[in-house]
């Protein structure tokens, strides 16, 4: 009965919080967003003295949701930030905690060496009709170096059990 109970109540929890921000309105005062939403990811602020929310959801992590908030709390917009047009923007030189902001956390940070390219490279996967993610090549002084797009690894491992 208490096992009952208990996923019953971890059910109606999850239930409180949406996957996205589709449904809130501008205006919504952020404690209202955080209730609808959650914990976020990530935060921001903003050049006006709002703040932005970062809400990474998804199956595999291909959406995140960036909410700007004006300073005095209310939303101004949201947006689906993992697109191959934010990805464009992003150029060799931007710090990574701009890249954070534009885009959020990558789901995957690994240190790769090349040569004497040292670097920590960032994975976000997105929604596309191919099997492929974008990468984020960040040098030690947490600058951008290179981006790049490259075939999602997940893919590769469904090829490989699908065939066996």
């Amino acid at each position: 009965m208490k096992t009952l109970f208990a996923a019953t109540t971890l059910l109606a929890l999850a239930a409180c919080t949406s996957y996205g921000p589709q449904s809130i309105a501008p205006g919504t005062p952020v404690d209202a967003v955080r209730q609808s939403l959650g914990v976020p990811t990530g935060e921001f602020a903003r050049p006006d003295g709002g703040r932005r929310l970062e809400y990474a959801r998804g199956p595999f992590g291909r959406h995140t949701y960036m909410l700007d908030f004006d300073a005095a709390g209310k939303l101004l917009r949201w947006e689906q930030v993992l697109t191959e047009a934010n990805f464009n923007t992003i150029q060799p030189g931007m710090s990574g905690a701009e890249v954070q902001a534009l885009i959020g956390h990558s789901f995957d940070q690994r240190m790769v060496g090349v040569a004497e390219r040292r670097q920590t490279v960032w994975a976000y996967r997105y929604e596309t009709p191919f099997c492929q993610y974008f990468q984020v090549g960040i040098d030690s002084h947490g600058k951008v170096m290179d981006t790049s797009y490259g075939p999602d690894p997940l893919c590769e491992t469904r090829e490989t059990s699908d065939a066996l």
